[in-house]
């Protein structure tokens, strides 16, 4: 358990719905009434995708089982100390929806952003809207996996609605459709300056207008439990779900605890979303060349990021390795990795080539040997190759940031899971050559729950009122350039 000052007025419990694309927490947050919150995991189970149908799918009915399996976990921990749960707000990954006819009834399990079929659709997506008036508008990152691209496989969509993936936990559990601001942005038919959806696209590409339902911001009511969702978990039926930054980076971001404007994060995990935060879109054709991505934040800000290659690529080795009956415990691997002298082969680890599961070690070998360099078949080399090419990534990204935003970084936040990698950020504060902030954690479940807190008026304040809550948490660890 956590604990973490707040600038709380009222007190409450809220529970944060955290899905992320290989694991999902249930996590409780208490905020007191003398300006403390604590948080508690009251369920943890696995995700991932399976091939199903030909194509790679979420298990979703087995995902949303757990969610409700979670939430009566926090209902019976809330009863157990006499409290009640104020609210319940979700976030997961971004791109990735569920088709919902108008019985309300999922049309089939989710298609995951891993699955190949959305490459085909590029070309036939561009014939319509040429990159340049894509990036014009959304400001959206390419990746042939965004929302638009996987669209555009669908043969007939008349009389359907998109609900992307916390959305869908949030009908379900409601009974009301909305499509929450932050992840809308994802979907590649969001204009990022007006903050609606930009109705011309949809006419472009041939889909329904109301392909999607109304927007909802952070902060905002979705609604309150249907009867038999209170029921099977054990809340009340007034239980409100409340829309957060459903988008997990959003959430993220909206946790990392920045004293000044100056800085950029990393949100690290599966994938690494590595950026700096504005006030307004960057939509220069330069940013486009930069494949740099406008993605909407909390309170109205654009979270100025790119994807790269993140923590996927070592967990894959992991399973891979796993099969081979070698499984050493992450802390050897690191030490191992920390042991081998710096200068060792990179690989770009943001290239589309890691992104589909496979035997990542060789891929990777395979990948340093067309650089026309060699890199040993020993776990240690390969995890330190890992590690090394992301912090290279992520200081060649908070550069590029910098550069075409103009903006100044004095300090780089790490969050996530990747913050627990204390070598992964050593490497990136000597890459960058600033400092590193790593921590907290649990940010985005900390974002989710205190924009919850904030809506329920059990905390005061903007962005800047909840960073200095997340400071006050003394889970962060400074890394500097000049450490060895």
């Amino acid at each position: 358990m956590s604990t973490v000052p707040t600038a709380s007025v009222d007190g409450g419990l809220f529970a944060a719905v955290d899905i992320g694309a290989s694991s999902g927490r249930i996590i409780l947050g208490r905020i007191s009434g003398t300006g403390r919150a604590t948080m508690e995991t009251v369920h943890r189970f696995r995700n991932g995708v399976v091939p199903s149908d030909g194509g790679l799918r979420w298990d979703f009915d087995a995902l949303f089982a757990e969610v409700l399996n979670g939430l009566a976990a926090a209902a019976a921990t809330a009863a157990a100390d006499g409290e009640a749960i104020t609210s319940i707000g979700i976030d997961t990954w971004a791109v990735d929806y569920g088709l919902v006819n108008a019985a309300g009834k999922l049309t089939a399990q989710p298609f995951s952003y891993r699955d190949e079929r959305s490459r085909a659709a590029v070309a036939r997506v561009h014939d319509q809207l040429d990159a340049a008036r894509l990036y014009a508008t959304t400001g959206l990152q390419f990746l042939q996996f965004n929302t638009i691209y996987q669209l555009a496989t669908e043969q007939n969509l008349e009389g359907l609605q998109a609900l992307l993936i916390p959305d869908l936990i949030a009908f379900l559990l409601t009974g009301e459709r909305r499509t929450e601001a932050t992840n809308a942005s994802t979907t590649g038919l969001f204009d990022a300056v007006a903050g609606e959806w930009a109705p011309g696209f949809f006419a472009a590409l041939g889909l329904p207008r109301d392909l999607f339902p109304p927007l909802i911001q952070p902060g905002e009511t979705v609604g309150t439990l249907l009867p038999g969702i209170a029921q099977r978990t054990g809340l009340p039926a007034e239980t409100r779900v409340v829309a957060v930054g459903s988008h997990d980076t959003a959430s993220a971001v909206a946790a990392v605890p920045a004293e000044t404007a100056n800085f950029a994060y990393i949100s690290s995990g599966t994938w690494s979303l590595v950026g700096v935060e504005l006030q307004h879109p960057v939509l220069t054709e330069a940013s486009r060349a930069a494949n740099f991505t406008n993605e909407r934040g909390v309170d109205g800000t654009t979270r100025y990021l790119r994807n790269v290659g993140g923590l996927w690529l070592l967990s894959e080795c992991q399973r891979t390795w796993a099969g081979q009956n070698y499984r050493p415990e992450i802390g050897e691997l690191l030490d191992a990795a920390a042991a081998l002298p710096q200068g060792g082969p990179q690989i770009n680890a943001d290239d589309p080539y890691f992104i589909a599961p496979d035997n990542m070690p060789e891929r990777i070998r395979a990948a340093v040997r067309a650089t026309g360099a060699v890199l040993p078949d020993k776990p240690a080399a390969i995890v330190r190759c890992i590690l090394d090419s992301l912090a290279a990534g992520y200081a060649s990204t908070i550069a590029d940031a910098q550069r075409l935003a103009a903006v100044p970084v004095d300090v780089v936040h790490v969050v996530g899971g990747g913050s627990q990698n204390r070598l992964l950020c050593q490497l990136t504060a000597q890459a960058t050559g600033k400092p590193v902030i790593a921590g907290p954690v649990e940010a985005t479940a900390l974002g989710n729950l205190l924009v919850q807190a904030r809506a329920a008026g059990a905390v005061n304040g903007g962005l800047h009122e909840l960073r200095a809550a997340v400071r006050g948490s003394q889970q962060l660890e400074v890394h500097q350039a000049a450490m060895v």
